[in-house]
């Protein structure tokens, strides 16, 4: 993000929660693991079905959760849920309106009999034809209703129909409401009239609640839920078992829990050593975290750091309380590894964690802890990154000196005799060169076997040999010569921020291997000939383009390139437009209407979707990929420039960054506003260095009008010869001056 670094803590996310139960609860079984395996355990092991001989009595007192019990009370409670339906007040209250309609529908023809105007013999004659489906008894009331008491018996049995339809109604039920509707019916009717009205609502009845399985088992689980666990209070001394009894499984609940049937440990000793691994697991990740979250999101990083952290923590555990074994460990090489795979941050917060482990195992030795921190400390300042070999050596030499002045400062203060400190300084000796010898070894080792780019894996991806840049070189020498170029560019602006310098050179080296797959389709490679894209419509070219991200990352898993580098292929374009061939399109489409200068025209353009003309990204995840993608831009477009004075440059680069910025391409990264000045002016310098102006040699000057004749009247004149008689001038081709001339 483009701010300045925020001083608020990073949240503590639900993820971070998860890596950190995951990780600490590993490394806190490994070392507890370790430290407890000189307890010596003993004890009982009943199983169910044994008769004991003996009583088994509770050790302490405690209370125990039974499952057994819990798991028979939630089956009750289940048991006790009835059958659930499916009844809800909207979808009643939706019958009921479904219902009203159909009863209007039904009576209407009773209605129109009682309508107002018609005759009693009229009315009675209607009334007839709806006879057949009533009672007879219901049919006497119905033709002898007025129209008044029909209007009340209408509104009665419609009130009632809608209460009805309202309430629960389940299908099992419907029945038993049809019987029950003249006894519901009131409105000061009469018997037979309430019959009549119970009659004519008797079709309409339809349930509202059906039986649901789902939402029986739902209300069964909740109630298995809600029942707390069954536990029971046992006292010291209480007999869980009498001898002579075959042990249930009740009971075993119970011996369960008091560990009965598991060998005792000192229960003392193992809490310390849990605590003490909770303490220092919990601490190292947390730093991890907090300081240096790129590290702790990468789970091959984790990975390594618990592997070093067990091994070491074994080394020290089976060697302590030997004399003179601890002081032979190599102990200093797992900070030398962490501060070269790693940082050197990470390497002091890990020798920390080892001192301590150190002294802990050691009989609470502060001499130990001292010897293991200090030794590493020395060997971590030395080797730095650990980029030559001579380093290692001297990393080896600075832990020997120190190991010395510490075993030397203890013994001062009484601890040993001058043999035993003579013997101890043999013994740093040892662990001082094995430090070193061990961390040259094993650190390129380590880096590929959990995929961590190492500066000897960079310094040999870099040499020109390597067959990828022999093959830019053959086949694209012009995209071979832009990467270099965006190498010298990024690796000067990285160094001007702090970030990885070599990296971000090495990552330029390889950004566009994907040109290898068709180079002509790139215009630096085309060597003056025809611009394939000018016979391509936008579209096309922008997919051609596009093509060699794909290209690129495929090339570099097959020639199996460090996935570190291989994620520079797709950011160092993020997800940025390709405004020339977007312009394009635009043009393309307006100009049947006209031109952008119409209305339809530029109406026709916007329809042009921009996202099509945007790279798949993902945007640049890191301090060195942004760097990459501006340095990348900044050096094609620089090309471009006809003139290459400062304000022209330095116009051109702030540009291409200003674009970027308000484009969105750096709110992934941790680039921050003050990064992106430094590298707006390291990208300056440089390309002025790279641009500088010539002298205008005299002959440079004849050859360039000479090339002028041949372009315009087919050829030069032979006869004339050169101007300068008996040389010939290729012209300057290095930063210092002309290449070389060659006499006749």
């Amino acid at each position: 993000m483009l701010t300045q670094r925020p001083s608020t803590p990073v949240p503590f996310t639900r993820t971070d929660a998860g890596r950190l139960f995951v990780a600490a609860g590993i490394l806190i079984l490994a070392m507890t693991a370790i430290f407890a395996v000189d307890i010596v355990p003993s004890g009982l092991a009943p199983q169910v079905g044994q008769v004991p001989k003996d009583d088994i009595l509770a050790p302490r007192t405690l209370t125990v959760a039974s499952e057994i019990q819990t798991a028979a009370k939630r089956e009750a409670e289940r048991e006790k849920v009835p059958p659930q339906y499916d009844y809800t007040p909207s979808d009643a209250a939706a019958v009921a309106e479904e219902q009203a309609a159909a009863f209007a529908v039904a009576v209407e023809p009773i209605d129109a009999a009682f309508a107002a105007g018609v005759a009693a013999a009229n009315r009675a004659t209607l009334l007839k034809t709806l006879l057949p489906t009533l009672s007879e008894q219901s049919g006497k009331t119905l033709l002898a209703l007025t129209p008044a008491e029909w209007k009340s018996l209408r509104a009665e049995a419609a009130l009632v129909l809608d209460q009805v339809e309202r309430a629960e109604l389940r299908d099992s039920d419907v029945a038993t409401t049809r019987a029950a509707l003249p006894s519901r019916i009131a409105g000061g009717l009469t018997r037979d009239e309430r019959v009549l009205a119970a009659e004519l609502l008797s079709g309409l009845l339809v349930p509202n609640s059906s039986f649901s399985q789902a939402i029986t088992d739902e209300k069964r689980i909740a109630a298995a839920q809600a029942v707390a666990p069954v536990t029971e209070e046992i006292q010291q001394g209480e007999v869980i078992v009498d001898g002579g009894h075959r042990i249930t499984n009740l009971d075993m609940e119970k011996i369960e829990a008091f560990k009965l049937n598991r060998p005792s440990l000192d229960f003392a000793r193992l809490v310390g050593y849990l605590l003490l691994a909770s303490l220092l697991t919990g601490l190292l990740l947390t730093w991890l975290w907090r300081f240096r979250p790129g590290l702790w999101h990468r789970n091959n990083v984790l990975v390594l750091i618990g592997l070093i952290l067990v091994l070491m923590t074994f080394a020290l555990k089976l060697t302590a309380g030997r004399p003179g074994l601890p002081f032979l460990l190599p102990t200093a090489a797992a900070g030398i590894l962490v501060a070269i795979l790693l940082d050197a941050s990470s390497a002091i917060v890990l020798a920390a964690v080892l001192a301590l482990i150190a002294g802990a195992v050691n009989d609470s030795s502060l001499e130990m802890a001292a010897y293991v921190l200090l030794g590493s400390l020395a060997g971590i300042v030395v080797v730095r990154r650990g980029d030559r070999l001579n380093l290692f050596a001297q990393a080896g030499l600075a832990i020997l000196i120190v190991n010395a002045l510490v075993i030397s400062a203890f013994s001062l203060l009484g601890v040993r005799d001058v043999t035993g400190t003579i013997q101890l300084f043999g013994a740093s000796a040892v662990a001082a060169g094995g430090s070193a010898v061990a961390a040259v070894g094993s650190f390129a080792v380590l880096g590929n076997l959990f995929g961590i780019l190492t500066v000897f894996q960079l310094l040999e991806l870099a040499n020109p040999s390597q067959p990828l840049l022999r093959r830019l070189l053959v086949e694209t020498p012009g995209t071979y010569h832009h990467s270099i170029m965006v190498g010298n560019l990024a690796e000067r602006a990285a160094e001007a921020i702090g970030a990885d310098a070599l990296l971000t050179r090495v990552a330029a080296y390889y950004h566009d291997i994907g040109k290898l797959a068709n180079p002509l389709a790139f215009i630096e490679n085309q060597a003056g000939a025809e611009n394939i894209h000018d016979q391509l419509d936008p579209e096309a070219s922008v997919q051609l383009l596009k093509q060699h991200v794909a290209d690129g990352i495929d090339l570099a898993y097959r020639s199996r390139l460090p996935k570190t580098l291989i994620a520079f292929i797709p950011q160092h374009h993020g997800t940025a437009i390709m405004s020339y061939f977007y312009v394009r399109a635009r043009e393309a489409a307006a100009e049947p209407y006209g031109g952008l200068a119409t209305a339809e025209g530029s109406k026709a353009a916007d329809a042009v979707d921009p996202r099509r003309f945007r790279h798949s990204g993902p945007k640049p995840q890191s301090r060195e990929a942004a760097l990459l993608m501006l340095a990348d831009g900044v050096e094609a477009s620089v090309r471009s420039l006809s003139a290459r004075d400062e304000p022209a440059i330095r116009a051109m680069v702030s540009r291409i960054i200003d674009e970027r910025l308000s484009d969105g391409q750096f709110d992934e990264c941790d680039l921050t506003l003050r990064d992106v000045e430094r590298i707006r002016e390291a990208f300056i310098h440089q390309l002025l260095g790279m641009y500088h102006q010539r002298i205008a040699y005299p002959q440079n000057k004849i050859v360039e009008i000479e090339s002028r004749r041949v372009a315009v009247g087919g050829g030069p004149d032979i006869s004339e010869g050169p101007a300068t008689p008996g040389i010939i001038d290729i012209g300057p081709s290095t930063p210092d001056g002309p290449r070389g001339r060659r006499r006749r």
